[in-house]
C-alpha cells in the first residue's frame, strides 16, 4: 500500500523534471513569439544603433532598452570602418551581433545588411545558424551585393562592378538556402562551389530564417528579392510616400511574375534621426501611416552615436502604438 511518502531522491528527480519542462515551455513560447513577430501582415518597428563611433557597453544599454521597449528588431552593420567617413571606432557586425543577442530576449535580431564580398556563403549560413541558436530562433538574415568601396580597398577585399557583386548575391543566397534545407549540398556557381557539404546543426526556425536582402537594383537585386526574400528592404528619400508606392507596385509585380504572392514579402524601409526628432508625433504618424498604406510593414530607425534614447523612448511610446496592427 502506498504511504505517500516521497523519497528525497524522487523529490529531486520530479522538480528537476518540472523545471526542465517549464524552461522548455518558456522556450517554446518565446520562439513562437519570435516566429510571429517575423510573419508579415503587421506593421513592425526596429532598430539599428550604428556600431561606429561608440563601446560594446553603449551599444548593449541600447539594445537592452529597445528590448524593454517593445522594438521589434533590432540590427548591426556589415562594415569594419566607419562608413561616415571620420576615423574611429567601428564593430565587426556578426560577432557583435551573437553578443547582442545573448544579452536580449525578444527582439528579432540581424545584421543589416550582411556584405556577400566579406565571406563565403557557407560561412555566412554556418555564422547565421549559430546565432538563430544563441537567440533561441530570433535572427533574421540580412543579405546584401555589398557597396563600400573605400573599405574593400583599405582591407584588400576584392571589389567587381555592380553587376558582377549582383550575380554574386545571387547565388549565395541560392547556396545559404540550399545549406540550410539539406543534409549534403553540392551546388555548382559560376562563383561559388559546395562539394557535399554537411550543415549541422540546422537553423532553429525552419525552414531557414526569414531572408532580408537588401537592395534596389531593378535587373537583378529587386527580382533576386521577390524570388528569395521574405523581407525586403529598400530605401526612399525623405521616407515620401508617393515615391514608395511607385517601388512596392514595381516589386509586386516582379513578385507576381515569379509566382510569389506579394503580401509573402515585408517591406522595410530605414529612417533616419531627422526624419523623427524635433517633429510632432502626430506628424510622425501620419507620415508613416502613409507609407503603411502603400505597403511598408517594417520601419527601421536608424541611429549614429551617441544614441540618441530619449528619441526611442518618445518614438516606442507615442508613434509605435498607434501604427502597431500585428
Amino acid at each position: 500500500m502506498a504511504t505517500g511518502r516521497l523519497s528525497r531522491r524522487g523529490f529531486v528527480k520530479g522538480v528537476g523534471g518540472l523545471a526542465a519542462a517549464s524552461a522548455l515551455g518558456v522556450r517554446i513560447a518565446a520562439r513562437a513569439r519570435a516566429q510571429d513577430r517575423g510573419r508579415p501582415g503587421g506593421v513592425r518597428f526596429g532598430v539599428q544603433p550604428r556600431p561606429e563611433h561608440t563601446t560594446y557597453r553603449e551599444m548593449l544599454a541600447v539594445w537592452q532598452e529597445c528590448d524593454d521597449l517593445g522594438f521589434d528588431s533590432a540590427f548591426t552593420f556589415d562594415h569594419f570602418m566607419p562608413i561616415d567617413g571620420k576615423p574611429g571606432p567601428c564593430f565587426e557586425g556578426w560577432t557583435l551581433l551573437s553578443a547582442l543577442a545573448a544579452r536580449t530576449s525578444r527582439l528579432r535580431v540581424g545584421v543589416l545588411v550582411t556584405g556577400n564580398t566579406y565571406r563565403a556563403p557557407a560561412l555566412v549560413a554556418k555564422m547565421a545558424a549559430t546565432v538563430d541558436h544563441v537567440s533561441d530562433g530570433r535572427l533574421i538574415l540580412g543579405m546584401g551585393a555589398g557597396w563600400f568601396e573605400a573599405e574593400h580597398t583599405a582591407y584588400g577585399i576584392p571589389f567587381y562592378t555592380a553587376g558582377r557583386r549582383a550575380r554574386r548575391l545571387v547565388e549565395a543566397v541560392e547556396a545559404v538556402k540550399a545549406l540550410f534545407t539539406q543534409d549534403a549540398t553540392t551546388f555548382g556557381g559560376k562563383y561559388y562551389q559546395l562539394k557535399d557539404a554537411p550543415f549541422d546543426p540546422k537553423t532553429v526556425q525552419r525552414p531557414h530564417p526569414p531572408i532580408l536582402i537588401g537592395g534596389m537594383g531593378p535587373k537583378v537585386i529587386q527580382p533576386l528579392a521577390a524570388r528569395h526574400a521574405d523581407i525586403w528592404n529598400f530605401h526612399v528619400p525623405d521616407a515620401d510616400p508617393t515615391q514608395a508606392s511607385k517601388l512596392c507596385t514595381d516589386f509586386d509585380g516582379l513578385c507576381r511574375k515569379v509566382g510569389r504572392d506579394p503580401a509573402a514579402v515585408e517591406k522595410s524601409i530605414n529612417l533616419s534621426p531627422g526624419q523623427i526628432a524635433g517633429r510632432p508625433a502626430s506628424d510622425v504618424r501620419k507620415r508613416l501611416a502613409a507609407l503603411v498604406a502603400v505597403g511598408v510593414r517594417h520601419f527601421v530607425v536608424s541611429l549614429p552615436a551617441p544614441y540618441d534614447r530619449g528619441l526611442l523612448r518618445t518614438f516606442a511610446k507615442e508613434v509605435v502604438p498607434a501604427l502597431r496592427t500585428g
